[in-house]
């Protein structure tokens, strides 16, 4: 068994237990307030950076054990990140829900829910938790469920950020009109990184789609390389989490100018 595998078949428990309180989640959900519009982390000339809140990872190990969600969420906007994601899967990442609701009182910008979501209800959890945004994984859902999901998603008022690895999944993702478009270095079968590789996807990104270049992001010129290849955004986890300077650990990677990609992406035209 996979280590993909082995997440999904832990995650379809979760998926189980939370069914089994949908009446009261989705209460939750529509009495809760959304955060800041996606669209506004995205308004610059510079990449922006998507700092993660990540404890641990199956490739890395223990990368933060005894991190502070709300601290490091605060310590990335001051180093200049505009948006959070936070790992909410605890089994095999050191996430839990509770992170993501910390990180929304801190911090004033857009967060992203970044976990392997596999049923609707999942997403009502995000939109209670407090969410701007919620990550959906092509290769993990394949194209009907994926479609239902980013439905559910664009209903609840989440943006959604659909992560692909291939250009088929970048076919599929395209046809969902998602606010933005991960292109992810890290293969979730071996798990090994290889940022070459998304040059490609990511030029092919529609320009009026945010890319965000996910995985292997840890010095400057890394950002520039994929700003080289057409990246809106980095989504970066295990070398700002773990750094014990967090704040200048992002700040390291902030402020690299956007090449664009055939036109500059639009000041949030489909992430409000």
């Amino acid at each position: 068994m996979t280590v993909l595998n082995d997440i999904v078949r832990v995650t379809q428990g979760r998926v189980r237990a939370l069914r089994a309180r949908r009446d009261e989640v989705e209460r939750a959900a529509a009495a809760a307030v959304l955060g800041p519009a996606w669209g506004q982390a995205f308004r610059g000339q510079s990449v922006a950076v998507i700092g993660e809140i990540k404890r641990r990872s199956p490739s890395a190990g223990v990368i933060a054990a005894e991190l502070d969600p709300a601290e490091h969420a605060r310590a990335y906007v001051a180093g200049g990140a505009s948006a959070i994601s936070v790992l909410t899967e605890n089994a095999h990442f050191g996430g839990a829900l509770e992170d993501l609701a910390a990180v929304r009182a801190a911090v004033d910008v857009p967060v992203l829910r970044k976990d392997f979501i596999l049923d609707p209800v999942q997403l009502h959890e995000t939109r209670a938790a407090g969410a701007s945004a919620v990550l959906l994984i092509a290769r993990v859902l394949g194209g009907a469920r994926l479609r239902e999901l980013s439905a559910v998603a664009a209903d609840l008022g989440l943006a959604r950020l659909v992560e692909v690895h291939t250009a088929e999944e970048l076919e599929l993702a395209a046809g969902l009109a998602p606010e933005a478009i991960g292109v992810n270095s890290r293969d979730l079968t071996t798990f090994r990184v290889s940022v070459e590789g998304i040059a490609p996807l990511l030029a092919a990104v529609a320009p009026d789609t945010i890319a965000v270049a996910e995985s292997g992001m840890h010095r400057r010129a890394d950002v520039e390389r994929v700003a080289a290849w057409g990246a809106d955004a980095i989504l970066v986890g295990t070398s700002v989490a773990g750094d014990a300077d967090p704040r200048a650990a992002v700040q390291r990677l902030a402020g690299v100018v956007r090449s664009g990609r055939t036109e500059r992406v639009s000041s949030g035209k489909r992430s409000e």
